[in-house]
């Protein structure tokens, strides 16, 4: 694409309602004194929560990819960074470790992981993450990286663009959408993308999901790298904990959540299966805990007060000690 438009100010109306915030701090089991990463800040809402919950003496670094966060983040929480109980760090949660290792900032109590869109994401039309605000189509966390949604959904094969519907929008109409883009674009704000994917499949038919939603997702997604982040920042944030340590992480989409509960699942493992060994697998020491057989989701007094939170899930393991 050619020239990409500068970041705008917050909105002034933007609000922010952290999700699943107290079963996130009780899971967390965030007490006085604790170290604790939130990698990603966003709104700053469980940032907050954490420094209260960790005072008077605990210290949280803040993670973000999106500069608007940190700038936001920067002003809301200037005590406590002033006070050097908060640190932040400029960059995609995959890069965790460094920003840990450019902070002395390890072993920590705890890391969060919250993988949802801020508020602010969405209510800055110009950042193109919402069809319920016409912008352009950009949609990255980090408006310095090079690719953005307007590149995959302009400028990409039909075969690739539907693969990106199918796998991470898991959109059943994905060929049917794909075709229907390539046939009439390009295509340069997120209304024109919306109404052409509604014409595609044929209008709503009587849901209360737009039929736009799944694409949105799988172009966002594709744009930031999001679940091949999550795959890498697993394994550091585990690196990170000290022993009896807590990871959070609230994902909302099946995508997300599926990565997560697998990877909890194979570090709580006692028995790793290995068809090449003699007699099919080994005993292995775990390294996690797991303290949420079921994800935890959002009460009807939360979804009420904020609707995103309704397809919000949270799990939370434990760092087992090693022998």
């Amino acid at each position: 694409m050619g020239d990409r438009l500068p970041i705008a100010a917050d909105p002034a109306n933007a609000s922010h309602l952290p999700v699943l915030l107290a079963p996130t701090l009780d899971g967390l089991a965030v007490r006085p004194g604790a170290w604790v990463i939130d990698c990603t800040i966003g709104g700053g809402g469980h940032t907050e929560a954490l420094l209260s919950r960790s005072a008077p003496d605990g210290r949280v670094l803040g993670i973000d990819a999106d500069p608007a966060a940190i700038r936001r983040v920067s002003l809301r929480l200037a005590d406590a960074i002033a006070a050097r109980r908060l640190v932040l760090f400029h960059g995609d949660f995959a890069r965790v470790e460094e920003a840990a290792d450019v902070h002395a900032f390890a072993p920590v109590d705890g890391v969060l992981l919250d993988l949802g869109v801020s508020s602010f994401q969405l209510q800055t039309s110009e950042r193109g993450f919402s069809f319920l605000h016409s912008g352009p189509l950009d949609m990255r966390f980090d408006p310095t990286q090079s690719l953005c949604a307007a590149d995959i959904v302009n400028d990409w094969d039909e075969r690739d663009l539907a693969d990106v519907i199918l796998r991470y929008g898991e959109e059943p109409q994905g060929r049917r959408i794909a075709r229907y883009l390539v046939q009439h674009r390009p295509f340069a704000t997120t209304a024109e993308l919306a109404d052409a994917i509604e014409k595609a499949v044929g209008g709503r038919r009587g849901s209360r999901l737009h039929p736009a939603t799944r694409t949105f997702q799988a172009l966002r997604i594709v744009v930031n790298g999001e679940l091949t982040q999550l795959e890498a920042v697993l394994p550091q944030a585990l690196r990170l904990l000290k022993p009896g340590g807590r990871l959070a992480v609230i994902s909302f989409h099946s995508l997300e959540d599926r990565i997560v509960k697998q990877w909890m699942q194979d570090e709580a493992r006692t028995y790793v299966h290995d068809p090449t060994r003699l007699h099919g697998g080994y005993d292995r020491q775990p390294t996690l805990r797991i303290l949420t057989k079921k994800p935890i989701v959002a009460d009807e007094a939360e979804v009420s007060r904020n609707p995103r939170s309704r397809s919000a899930k949270l799990r939370i393991a434990e760092k087992l000690p090693t022998i």
